[in-house]
């Protein structure tokens, strides 16, 4: 399931979206293991967010998705964002890098990177 949101990740991000770095709003809830609603997601925007600034409860989600997933699918998801220039773009503007990015979340639009930085 995860290889398929990384895919999704892919395709939304090459048709040529507007991708911009957003300061951390609300708290999102992570469902980076539930595929998206439909395959022809369009991404308008990104988030980066720390998860040592979330909220406990927010975090812990964070934290078991994180504990589920495989290094060979995080391994993956990190390659689809290495090959999505918009998603490399807004982790440099916070001085990370795909290696940094533990889960994802894609949301009305918004996909948001989970960022572990310690």
């Amino acid at each position: 399931m995860r290889i398929v949101t990384a895919s999704v990740i892919i395709a939304a991000l090459s048709l040529g979206m507007t991708a911009f770095v957003q300061a951390q709003g609300a708290s999102p809830q992570p469902r980076a293991q539930e595929p998206p609603a439909q395959s022809d997601t369009v991404i308008r925007s990104i988030q980066v967010v720390d998860i040592e600034q979330l909220q406990p409860a927010v975090r812990s989600k964070v934290d078991e998705i994180v504990a589920q997933t495989s290094e060979e699918d995080l391994q993956s998801l990190r390659k689809s964002i290495d090959a999505a220039p918009a998603a490399v773009s807004a982790l440099k503007a916070k001085g990370l890098s795909s290696s940094h990015v533990v889960a994802i979340n894609i949301a009305d639009g918004v996909l948001t990177m989970f960022a572990k930085t310690a």
